[in-house]
């Protein structure tokens, strides 16, 4: 029994095979897969979907350009005109697994009192849900100790002490 018609579909089908297992999974960084993660924790708590900013991911990939040498979580200083997320590994992570590493924070905030619980991190998971938050910008980095470095700028900011995310 002859399985190919043809050595043509024979190489055909090797090729297909080939670009099958040869070309990676999406690098879940495009602007696209940024929106997917926050917008669907913004629906889950009812506000507005996010929106790219050209100028917000501009200032992102700056500052990541500067963390490139050291992959340190130290924040940027936009004087107040954007708010921030950071995300950093030891190895690969993409900017969509840095959304929801931010989003998981959600099972540490108790919007009753508008608190963190104790001993745990919330701001990332209120930033990336604040109902005042328009715009986001992202940018990721692989830094030159092999890790990888990825913020979020949002437009306009959020986290004021004392007010509500949504």
């Amino acid at each position: 029994m002859k399985m190919f018609k043809s050595p043509q579909t024979l190489i055909l089908s090797v090729i297909v095979l080939f670009l099958a297992f040869a070309v990676p999974l999406k690098a879940q960084d495009q602007p696209q897969d940024y929106l997917d993660e926050h917008n669907r924790a913004r629906t889950q708590v009812g506000v507005p979907p996010m929106k790219w900013h050209a100028g917000a991911e501009q200032y992102a990939w700056n500052y990541a350009q500067q963390r490139k040498g050291d992959c340190s979580l130290t924040h940027s200083n936009s004087n107040g005109l954007y708010g921030e997320n950071l995300a950093w590994s030891g190895g690969a992570l993409s900017g969509a697994e840095a959304v929801k590493l931010w989003v998981n924070e959600k099972s540490d905030y108790i919007y009753a009192s508008n608190t963190c619980s104790d001993g745990k991190q919330c701001g990332h998971y209120t930033q990336v849900v604040w109902r005042t938050s328009e715009w986001v910008g992202c940018a990721k980095v692989k830094c030159d100790n092999g890790g990888t470095f990825v913020t979020c700028n949002y437009y306009p900011p959020g986290n004021y002490r004392g007010r509500w995310p949504y």
